[in-house]
């Protein structure tokens, strides 16, 4: 007896420093990415070469362990690892552990993910919720612009945890590049290391889906286009760093795609990848060009979904020609509301980021269902300079304007015949600025 608990006690005194120096190779995550109902995709990053790999299982089942295939760590990749956990079924909640170097790496936190539910065909869609929101700056001193720091109330993202999305959308200006960041693949992957490694970041990244786009600041420098010299580099950081279903189709380039939670589909057009100079005079311009816009009305079109969800980083509907709007390019802004209406596509929502301040508007359209653009922004990057009595867009809905950091959570709920979409925007101490309910049967042709 006294010989066992010998050999146990030395056993763990020799594991606690093995699994303290395991813990020091974390630099950030776990973090969940794309969920669907064969498979969930995990992320991490080390501080070093390492080997790195998840042991999850069924929280109804959890003497049953599962692994996925173990990922060695490169400086070539930032050190970053997907794993894949492809023994899961659907519908299911699962707890999880990272393990590095074959050590199992605590997290003060809960460590759980899910797959999706399975409905059609046999019940009513399941209610979700939805996390959203744009523009979160981690502040850096030595390479941030000399003056006040212009990333705050971080306690926003306390309140985020506390909302229990199953998934969060991230709108675009998920980290801001400076300007050592800007012309070097060194540069960006600092820039998006540093700022994925924000202790307050980890327990959301944990525990919700986390699903991205990009828009300028996370693409290169304010306002850069289809000409940045470094958008090749760009996108293969944005595709180290986030855990998305795919990069976007290969024949189109840039990071579209899109995705489903139960009955609703998001779709992720690339707003960079494309688009001309917001300066320029003559010739034609573009945000999304021409072929993305087919293959956004054919993916629309496809789609079975009662809530179909456009995600942008610039707002869509705003008629004010200032900053990153649509309306600075107007041609095409026509063409896309053109594609829309007439090709009778119903459920049609917009969801945008960008300006620095929340607002709900709300473009009448002749003979079709009005169109809703849902814009929410800052999280913790400075709210906008912007005077509400000098607010010129008509189309913003009275009492939804805030220009505060904040964010947004959309629930989808109801029977299959009368689902509703109810879109809440939250404060920095997540209380309630204002809420709407959107009906899927008021959003048909």
């Amino acid at each position: 007896m006294r010989r066992s608990l010998f050999l146990s006690a030395l056993l763990l005194a020799v594991a606690a420093p093995f699994a303290t120096a395991q813990e020091n190779l974390l630099q950030s995550g776990p973090m969940l990415g794309y969920s669907d109902m064969f498979e969930v995709l995990l992320w991490a990053q080390t501080t070093a070469p390492a080997e790195v790999n998840i042991v999850y299982w069924d929280l109804e089942a959890p003497d049953a362990r599962m692994e996925t295939e173990t990922v060695a760590t490169t400086k070539a990749a930032g050190f970053t690892a997907k794993m894949i956990a492809d023994q899961v079924q659907p519908g299911r909640r699962y707890g999880y552990e990272l393990h590095i170097n074959g050590a199992n790496v605590e997290r003060p936190y809960p460590l759980e993910f899910q797959t999706q539910v399975l409905w059609k065909w046999r019940t009513d869609p399941p209610d979700f919720r939805i996390a959203t929101g744009s523009g979160f700056y981690v502040n850096d001193t030595p390479y941030d612009r000399p003056g006040e720091p212009y990333g705050g109330e971080f306690e926003i993202l306390d309140a985020m945890v506390e909302k229990n999305a199953d998934a969060m959308i991230w709108l675009g200006d998920n980290l801001y590049y400076r300007e050592p960041d800007f012309y070097t693949r060194t540069g960006m992957i600092y820039r998006s290391t540093h700022t994925r490694s924000y202790p307050g970041l980890q327990p959301f990244l944990a525990s919700v889906h986390q699903y991205a786009i990009w828009d300028d600041h996370d693409y290169g420098p304010d306002n850069s286009d289809w000409s940045w010299r470094e958008k090749t580099t760009a996108l293969e950081v944005f595709d180290l760093f986030w855990g998305n279903p795919e990069l976007g189709p290969p024949e189109l380039g840039g990071n579209a795609t899109t995705f489903q939670w139960g009955d609703v589909e998001f779709f992720l057009p690339d707003n960079r990848w494309f688009r001309s100079s917001e300066h320029r005079i003559s010739g034609h311009k573009q945000v999304f060009g021409e072929k993305q816009l087919q293959w956004l009305i054919d993916a629309l079109t496809f789609s079975q979904a009662t809530f179909k969800i456009i995600v942008s980083g610039g707002q869509l509907l705003n008629p004010v020609a200032q900053w990153d709007s649509y309306a600075t390019y107007p041609v095409e802004r026509a063409r896309f509301l053109q594609l829309l209406q007439e090709n009778d596509i119903s459920g049609v929502v917009l969801l945008t980021g960008d300006v620095h301040y929340a607002v709900l508007s709300k473009l009448e359209r002749r003979g079709t269902y009005p169109l809703w653009e849902i814009t929410t922004s800052p999280i913790t990057s400075g709210p906008a300079g912007l005077d509400p009595a000098d607010y010129g867009n008509h189309l913003a809905e009275p009492g939804t304007l805030f220009i505060e950091r904040n964010f947004a959570t959309l629930d989808f709920s109801g029977p299959r015949t009368d689902r509703v979409m109810t879109v809440t925007v939250w404060d920095v101490n997540g209380d309630e600025l204002w809420s709407k309910e959107i009906r899927a049967r008021e959003l048909r042709p």
